[in-house]
Formats: structure tokens, sequence, C-alpha cells
């Protein structure tokens, strides 16, 4: 695939762009913006884990369902999920209904409020992994990096689940750690420049 492709509005964007149409607005609003909220972040790693095996086109059409069944991600409440809201979502139609994926998710939620206790927050733990720029190979040229791989395994020795580095890889391309998109894409400088005026979570 190309490196870029000419969007609808005559202007180049990164080439996956080019799967399926909704993936504009994704790609222009929120891949690679950096994001410090705890519930966003908690999100992108749960839909990160149910896209595992399948393709992202199929998480984002589902998106609003997912958050829907999942109380829009409050770590907090799925942590004190009761088998009946496991058994609610295994019949959810609107989801993933791999019964391992949901129950990382509601795992998940509860390893995250024990982080957030011992950390502060999501975020300033996630950022800590932030990789240097300078480090970094082509855009979109891999799909684990160092930083990555030691997040990856953290967050398993703190008993999270389907956090595999390809996983934590994809998680920090979108949640902006990472600036992925590729030379001549439209909004590498954008999000270059949300990345310089970010200011990063220490707590």
């Amino acid at each position: 695939m190309s490196k870029t492709i000419e969007a609808p509005d005559g202007q180049p964007r990164c080439g996956w762009c080019a799967a399926a149409r909704e993936f504009f607005d994704y790609h222009d609003r929120e891949w690679g913006f950096p994001v410090d909220d705890d519930r966003r972040l908690f999100e992108k790693l749960c839909l990160e884990s149910f896209q595992s095996g399948l393709s992202w086109r199929t998480i984002l059409a589902k998106r609003e369902n997912f958050r829907a069944a999942f109380h829009n991600f409050d770590f907090d409440r799925i942590a004190d999920y009761s088998e009946k809201d496991r058994e609610r979502l295994l019949l959810d139609a609107g989801i993933v209904r791999h019964r391992g994926k949901i129950e990382a998710v509601i795992n998940n939620a509860a390893r995250a409020r024990e982080l957030i206790d011992q950390e502060g927050s999501l975020a300033a733990f996630v950022w800590r992994y932030e990789p240097d720029p300078a480090q970094l190979a082509a855009p979109q040229s891999q799909s684990t990096s160092p930083e990555s791989v030691a997040l990856s395994k953290e967050l398993k020795k703190r008993g999270w689940k389907f956090v595999g580095p390809t996983t934590v890889y994809a998680f920090m391309q979108a949640m902006g750690l990472i600036n992925d998109h590729v030379e001549g894409c439209i909004m590498r400088e954008k999000v270059e420049k949300a990345r310089a005026a970010f200011t990063r979570p220490t707590a």
C-alpha cells in the first residue's frame, strides 16, 4: 500500500485510510493526538484487545455499541460487574462476543483501579513509556517497539490481560505517545504540534 493516498479533499493522508471511508475522520480527529484522560486511555486499551485477530474497521464500526455495553468504559463500574453483567455482554450482538476478551476488560478494570491507587493516574503511568522520537524507526514500519514490549511486560506483571506488545504499540500510536503519521500526510505536522504543546502527566 502507498505511504499516502489522496483523501476526498484532495490532500494526502496515511495509506491505511484507503481501507475504509470512515477511517478518514478517525485519522484526522483522533489517531496520534496525545491523550491524558484515564477513561479514554482505558477504552483504547480495551478496544485494541478486542481488535486482536480482527480488523480495526470492525471495532470502529461497533465502538458506540462497546461504549454502551461497558458503561462508557467507566473502569470503576466495570470492576464491580457481576455474573449477570458477564452474561449480558455475551448475549450482546452489538459487540464482539469473545468470552476471554470480555473477561479481560472486567479484569483490567480492576487492575486499572489498583494502578491508579499506586501511581496516581493511568495517564502518568503509560506516558512514562513514551519513546524518544529520535530512536523510532520510520513511521508505520514496525508493529512493536522496545517501549511497547516494556509496557506490555509491566502491565502483565500487574495482572492485566490481552495486552501484548503489538496491542500496546497500536495503543501508543493511537493515543499520541508516538507520531506515526507518515511523511507527506497532512496530519503529521498537526499531530507534532499537538504533541509539542501537550503537558505530559506526572500524577
